[in-house]
């Protein structure tokens, strides 16, 4: 035993070394890079493996004190409601200026599937505020953040299910509808913004076993996750506006 300590001790300086190289070449290495609504599922996942690829991870959650696994992570935590005008407000001022990269506008909710009968103003008004909204709302809160990036990347997570020309079955109206509006916000911001080299895609990270896609969904979330950031990580000012699968495969609008 006392002879396979030093082999083990050195196996794993090498990987420790391996991983480290690993992280100082990734694309988003030394970038700060904020994650919406990262306390679970699909934004946790991109928290975990924007770390590990040697980012500066600002995660946000409604409730910090219960997002145990998001602080586990080493990353910064931050409060932030998307629904909120006071808690974005807040939230920027708390980044005092500081430059942001890369934003990440991953958070939203999916409380209802039903169709068009089924479905009601109220709840519709609900999805809206954070899935189209909340977006909105961030990304004009930051974009003196985001100017002062380099790199000056913001993804929108949609959906298939935002995809008018895809749009072949009925349920799920008011999610549908707050990601068809969200795609639509993309291209504004893509063409708004062009002249200053800003980068505005959305995203749709197919459908993945989380709390919002259930059990019976075909992706893990990090296989998602990790094709959405490879698709993301070579983008430049030429595919601003565009509507990508977790995959890279550009989605019809």
């Amino acid at each position: 035993m006392k002879r396979l300590r030093p082999l083990f001790l050195s196996v794993l300086a090498t990987l420790l070394l391996v991983g480290a190289a690993a992280a100082e070449n990734s694309p988003w290495a030394g970038r700060t890079v904020v994650v919406t609504g990262a306390n679970r599922g699909l934004g946790l996942e991109f928290a975990k493996q924007l770390k590990e690829a040697g980012a500066d991870v600002i995660g946000t959650a409604r409730k910090p004190d219960e997002a145990d696994e998001l602080k586990a992570l080493g990353v910064r935590v931050e409060q932030l409601d998307v629904a909120d005008d006071a808690s974005v407000a807040a939230f920027a001022a708390r980044l005092d200026g500081a430059a942001v990269d890369v934003l990440l506008n991953n958070a939203g909710i999916f409380p209802t599937r039903e169709g068009f009968e089924g479905s009601t103003v109220d709840e519709s008004r609900r999805i809206y505020e954070v899935n189209t909204l909340g977006p909105m709302r961030v990304t004009q809160a930051l974009l003196p953040n985001l100017r002062a990036g380099d790199r000056k990347l913001v993804m929108n997570m949609s959906s298939g299910l935002g995809s008018i020309a895809n749009a072949g079955r009925g349920a799920m109206l008011g999610y549908r509808m707050s990601k068809a509006a969200l795609n639509m916000q993309t291209r504004v911001q893509a063409g708004d913004l062009a002249a200053e080299g800003f980068i505005f895609v959305a995203m749709s990270p197919g459908w993945v076993r989380t709390d919002m896609g259930g059990p019976n969904a075909n992706l893990e979330p990090a296989e998602s996750i990790r094709g959405m950031l490879a698709t993301m990580a070579p983008l430049t000012a030429a595919d601003s506006g565009k509507y990508f699968a977790y995959s890279g495969e550009e989605l019809p609008w």
